[in-house]
């Protein structure tokens, strides 16, 4: 049964697609700690949905508009005075939990706080190239944080102090190789959409530097080599990725 708004001190806002597989470890990852579940569903086929109701959550269905959008949707269905915004793929350890607890019943001169991630992908931490600490601003007090209007790449933008927890929380971004190139095809689309927006123009020339550049950057110049294989499968995916973005948008400027 749901709790009274007033005594609801922290809510969690989780958007989901297809995502049965991850979402029971979220949740219940959050439910010592979390007293109010939101989950804005995109339209999933799979158990998502069941498995988010038989855990307490919350269950809004809405058309897809983009991450940062459909966060922002999520954020406003949310009844807690502290909110913490969560990927499926990701987790909250117990010390992270507890830290999260005792900051938000004791609540200082903040209005949010950053959450550093650990990355895994096929079996191993991510501490280069940008992965660790890889942190993002996801615990706020309710009304102090908003979504930007971005298909990807959505950044929380807050008014008033932000400071750093300890403790991580961990995520898993890709199940797989097959569903990183998912991802990659799907990012590198609504980054298009985002820099055509914008006026931005493209060639394949600037694809190829631009690519070329990101793979020396991130694997060379940022030690994503020091992750052995994992790291070379990611820089090469982040270059890709950007290549991609790159043809995606000479294509829709020819159109």
């Amino acid at each position: 049964m749901q709790k009274e708004n007033h005594q609801i001190l922290i809510s969690a806002a989780i958007i989901t697609l297809n995502e049965a597989d991850r979402l029971t470890d979220c949740l219940t990852s959050i439910r010592t700690f979390v007293q109010d579940i939101v989950v804005v569903d995109s339209g999933s086929t799979d158990e998502t949905i069941n498995i988010a109701k038989n855990l307490g959550a919350r269950i809004f269905k809405k058309e897809w508009r983009g991450f940062g959008p459909q966060k922002q949707f999520a954020i406003e269905q949310c009844r807690g005075q502290w909110i913490i915004i969560l990927d499926a793929d990701e987790r909250v350890p117990a010390e992270t939990a507890a830290e999260i607890t005792r900051i938000t019943q004791s609540p200082g001169t903040f209005e949010a706080y950053s959450i550093a991630r650990k990355n895994y992908f096929m079996g191993r931490w991510l501490k280069h190239a940008g992965w660790w600490p890889d942190r993002t601003v996801r615990l706020f007090r309710k009304g102090c944080g908003r979504m930007p209007e971005r298909q990807v790449h959505e950044s929380l933008k807050v008014k008033g102090q932000v400071a750093n927890l300890q403790n991580p929380i961990i995520h898993y971004p890709f199940r797989d190789v097959r569903h990183m190139m998912e991802k990659m095809n799907q990012y590198s689309s609504a980054g298009a959409r985002e820099l055509r927006k914008s006026g931005h123009k493209s060639s394949i020339t600037k694809a190829c530097s631009r690519a070329v550049w990101a793979i020396l950057f991130n694997y060379f110049l940022r030690g994503g080599f020091l992750d052995g294989g994992p790291g070379l499968v990611i820089a090469v995916s982040d270059a890709t990725n950007i290549f991609f973005k790159y043809a995606k948008l000479l294509e829709m400027n020819k159109k």
